[in-house]
């Protein structure tokens, strides 16, 4: 069969099967205007709270100057090449030294994106002889970089989600295969699961390496800036910092910019900068990007109220769900998701009847991606958000979920799709 003839039979796939009915609305919106929680959609301002822009850095002043700056002092080019060849530049390595000092690690390395990034770093860091450990709720860049390591014939055992009896168990079975294939354990969890909002047991894990030789690497993307004493992520919430052995996070969160890193031993780092196809043959991140994830870096250092309002703002809305009776589950990070029962069509009205009616926007997940009959809004609160944005965003849940119970939005799929 033809391969275009096989896409169109098979209607663009779980997702492309809604785009004619969702595309620039549902999925691809534009929200535009300045970062903020109010932004435009289609002409409307919109309350959001989609934008995981944690700490409130992207739209920050100082923020902005320092990326102006570098731009018009560099420009977008600047450095030309990949960092092996002709990329290297003082100010990466000083953003690599304060990352790596600020999460407790001797060093570490940028890298380009973050998806790209921990699938890069599963593919380096594993050979056909290894054996895997990961979570079942593991994000779509680990189940990635999963497969380019079982192409390579590694072997992986999944345990259901943060269910350390079974973690346990996967673990005394991956031992004995690494022995028989002379390979090693490495052991794959996330610091804050970016779903349901719950926190990888990374101090539970850590204790098991007195019982078993592997190598923990954990992807802290929605942990980074939010989690721990001072911002440095969910080890350090933890105190497990030693025991993990390889950081990971995006900037994508809370430093509301482009690129990610990886932290570790300097010998293992080393490893990675001599090995990773994915930076080796790529350019190297763009100055502004690199002097602007250095101002985001000294903010999140320094301004801990920063911090400290997100956390506010994240424990009123919660608070407040729960007390309407709506389900928020096991969160214990800012990631606030709203569990709710129905089908698609329930899924999409619903989410016409928050943009349209009450102003707010926020995610929606619905089948394929979660199972059928269940529908989550995910809710990202940020330091920029006000006490009365969430008072008004509790009150239009509540009245939203009465009018969901009673059948409303049980009639089928609007199509809000754009014409293209």
């Amino acid at each position: 069969m033809d391969i275009f003839e096989r896409i169109l039979k098979n209607a663009g796939g779980p997702l492309g099967q809604y785009q004619k009915k969702s595309h620039g609305y549902f999925m691809f919106p534009k929200l535009e205007g300045p970062i903020a929680p109010r932004m435009m959609f289609r002409g409307k301002e919109v309350l959001t709270w989609s934008l995981n822009n944690y700490l409130g850095l992207a739209a920050m002043p100082e923020v902005i100057k320092a990326d102006a700056d570098a731009a018009q002092e560099f420009g977008m080019a600047y450095p030309m090449g990949a960092r092996m060849m002709s990329g290297q530049t003082v100010w990466h390595e000083k953003l690599e030294r304060e990352l790596a000092e600020f999460v407790g690690k001797e060093d570490a390395f940028l890298l380009n994106f973050g998806y790209q990034g921990m699938v890069s770093i599963i593919d380096t860091l594993t050979t056909g002889k290894d054996v895997v450990v990961y979570d079942s709720e593991a994000h779509a860049c680990i189940i990635d970089g999963l497969q380019l390591f079982k192409a390579k014939g590694g072997k992986r055992f999944v345990f259901p989600h943060n269910d350390m009896e079974r973690c346990r168990k996967q673990l005394e079975h991956a031992t004995k295969v690494a022995e028989t294939r002379g390979g090693g354990v490495l052991l794959v969890t996330e610091g804050v699961f970016g779903m349901k909002g719950d926190l990888g047991k990374l101090d539970e894990i850590v204790a098991m390496k007195k019982d078993f030789n592997f190598r923990l690497l954990v992807d802290d993307a929605h942990g980074f800036g939010t989690m721990g004493k001072t911002g440095a992520g969910t080890p350090e919430h933890f105190h497990a910092e030693e025991g993990v052995d390889i950081h990971f996070a995006t900037f994508a969160k809370s430093m509301a910019g482009i690129g990610a890193f990886v932290a570790a031993r300097p010998e293992i780092v080393d490893f990675f900068r001599y090995n990773m196809r994915s930076q080796i043959y790529a350019k190297s991140l763009p100055m502004p990007m690199v002097k602007g994830a250095l101002k985001r870096l000294e903010l999140i250092k320094t301004r801990p109220e920063l911090r400290e309002k997100l956390w506010h703002i994240t424990n009123l809305l919660q608070s407040g769900l729960k007390e309407d009776g709506l389900e928020i589950g096991v969160t214990q990070s800012p990631v606030t998701p709203i569990y709710l029962k129905g089908g698609v069509n329930e899924a999409t009205n619903l989410a016409v009847e928050m943009r349209e009616t009450y102003g707010i926007f926020c995610s929606v997940v619905s089948y394929p991606v979660i199972p059928k009959g269940e529908i989550i809004f995910r809710m990202i609160p940020t330091a920029t958000h006000s006490e009365e944005d969430v008072r008004y965003t509790v009150k239009c849940f509540k009245e939203c979920k009465a009018k969901l119970d009673a059948g409303e939005y049980n009639v089928e799929m609007p199509d809000r799709g754009e014409k293209r």
